[in-house]
């Protein structure tokens, strides 16, 4: 809430009774003096006092440096703060948001364009077809592994830099990709995409957050920037399939690279420059090195093997070891963070004591749940329609044009309902949309039925679920975080919604492997041959959905049960 602004609270001759800005508890007289030198001080300060899950109360005074108590009662390291009060004009605020927005946008088109273009990749690369998955992986891998250290960084050295300077390594790693000859070489730099995008797309997350102040505008906000995913998605179909099959593969590249230029410099120019530049003493130890190691080795480690397990198979013995390793890693990092927010007065990477609060950890849960149910759909849905029913690449792009038609329209809608329904209600609906659209393509309808009948609407709710769904949980979790705490809440959102795909579709991928060799008491099957008309083929994806359907349906009950009595996120500050 708002403590002070103006002289209405200072014209008082008592300081409040929690602690602010290093205060100590109980009265204070002041002099006259005193009295107005506070007094003007107050004009030009507002004060916001917020209650964090741990229990600790802290004070936000724009343009200072926090000192925040930690649990134990010993200060943390002070670390900078960006405004949340630089005054943006109209058009500015506008081409703020699209090109914040741009940043998701362009993460999803870079995995989706490559996609559909896949084969002919491999074909020009001479990649073998068991391998060729990793041209994909590679860029999902650097993403997932470096949001939360990215995420910190931003938080500390300037949500602007990093996000310039993400972008700026995106464009340029992108426009070198189409010169790379051999497969090696293609698969690294593909990973240095996804380093840039690691960047970029949390700090968008922290900017928003500090930029607006809960209302309207940040609701338009936040809808506008979670559609940017699901669209990016919808136009990589379209750029991989059109420009892949009529010019060169390498042009898609060379347009992704354009775009990352584009957005580049348009946030230059847009996104407001922090009122506190940090000097490096304060910001010397404000990064856990450390700890921002142990995860990301940890989760490097573990996306490989969820990604080299569906490549060669469970069976390979140095899969589960790595599994192992990387549960090890994650398990000593947790401990890590916990040792210093409550043993040390350095400053975390991520205070785990944010999960205590039970509605950020249901938070995180929906997530992970539902946006591996939704990543599942599209994924099986696409090899519905190109390897069983035989459609080429923009016959099935012409399928997905619901979702971003769908994807467009949805920004009103959910920027007007987050401040007027309570997000229990928008969580249940999203992952009740996600469900139905997973359970028309697990149930046994026939294949030659009109794809209006199932097909249509299944592409039409899985995007309007995903859609409500994402601002909300964004939304809540900003409201959740104090200022300091925004980018690195977008990455952790992020890396839950990036973990739980990797390790959905592994789960997923694996019972659409088992069913089909136990459909035709053959390995051959699990490696994609005779797919076309298959009726083994078609009942392994049939499960895979079954199982997405239940991931689904899982984070509806806990949407259901966990946030009864949240309200609405998106409701004004009063």
């Amino acid at each position: 809430m708002v403590l002070a602004q103006g002289t209405s609270e200072t014209s008082r001759s008592e300081t409040p009774k929690e602690e602010v800005n290093g205060l100590e508890d109980g009265p204070q007289r002041l002099t006259s003096d005193q009295s107005r030198t506070r007094q003007k001080e107050a004009h030009n300060t507002t004060i916001d006092i917020e209650k964090h899950p741990g229990g600790d109360i802290k004070g936000h005074s724009d343009g200072d440096i926090e000192k925040t108590p930690s649990g134990n009662g010993a200060p943390l390291a002070t670390t900078p703060t960006e405004s949340s009060q630089l005054p943006l004009s109209k058009a500015r605020t506008i081409s703020l948001v699209i090109t914040l927005t741009g940043a998701a946008f362009l993460n999803t088109l870079s995995v989706q364009a490559c996609v559909i273009i896949l084969p002919t990749i491999g074909t020009a690369l001479s990649i073998p077809p068991a391998r060729q998955q990793w041209v994909v992986s590679a860029y999902s891998l650097t993403f997932g592994c470096f949001l939360l250290l990215w995420g910190r960084s931003a938080d500390v050295y300037g949500k602007l830099n990093i996000f310039i300077y993400g972008s700026a390594w995106v464009c340029l790693v992108t426009v070198i990709c189409p010169f790379i000859p051999n497969e090696v070489g293609f698969e690294i730099f593909r990973g240095l995409q996804g380093l840039g995008a690691a960047a970029n797309v949390p700090t968008a997350i922290g900017i928003l957050g500090v930029t607006f102040q809960p209302g309207r505008a940040k609701n338009y906000a936040f809808a506008m920037y979670s559609a940017g995913a699901p669209m990016g998605s919808v136009i990589g179909n379209m750029l991989g399939g059109v420009v892949g099959q009529y010019a060169t593969w390498k042009a898609v590249f060379w347009v992704l690279a354009g775009l990352a230029a584009v957005i580049t410099i348009a946030g230059h120019f847009v996104i407001p420059v922090p009122q506190v530049v940090p000097k490096d003493a304060q910001v010397k130890h404000a990064v856990d090195w450390p700890g921002g190691a142990v995860v990301t080795v940890g989760l490097v480690v573990l996306l490989f093997a969820l990604t080299e397990g569906n490549v060669v198979g469970w069976s390979q013995p140095y899969i589960p070891v790595l599994v192992v390793v990387s549960v090890l890693l994650v398990a000593a990092f947790v401990c890590w963070q916990i040792y210093l927010e409550k043993r040390t007065s350095k400053r975390p990477l991520m205070k785990v004591s944010i999960f205590e609060n039970m509605r950020v950890s249901a938070a995180m849960a929906v997530m992970a749940l539902f946006f591996a149910a939704f990543n599942n759909f599209l994924i099986f849905a696409t090899y519905f329609y190109q390897d069983y029913q035989g459609h080429d690449a923009i016959e099935t792009t012409v399928r997905f044009i619901p979702t971003g038609v769908v994807g467009v329209m949805t920004i009103f809608v959910s920027s007007q309902i987050l401040a007027r329904i309570s997000v229990n209600y928008i969580l249940m609906f999203g992952t009740l949309c996600c469900s139905i659209s997973c359970l028309l393509f697990a149930v046994p309808i026939a294949p030659s039925t009109t794809y209006w009948a199932y097909g249509f609407p299944a592409m039409c709710l899985s995007v309007f679920g995903a859609d409500t769904l994402f601002p909300a949980l964004l939304l809540l979790t900003a409201h959740s975080l104090p200022r300091e705490d925004q980018a690195i809440g977008g990455a952790l959102i992020n890396a839950v919604g990036q973990i739980g795909r990797a390790i959905g579709l592994a789960i997923a991928t694996a019972i659409q492997v088992a069913v089909q060799e136990s459909k035709e008491d053959s390995s051959a099957a699990a490696k994609g041959t005779n797919s076309l008309g298959n009726a083994s083929f078609l009942s392994g994806l049939r499960s895979a959905e079954w199982f997405s359907f239940a991931m689904s349906i899982s984070a509806f009950i806990i949407a259901t049960a966990c946030f009864r009595q949240v309200g609405k996120v998106g409701a004004s500050k009063k």
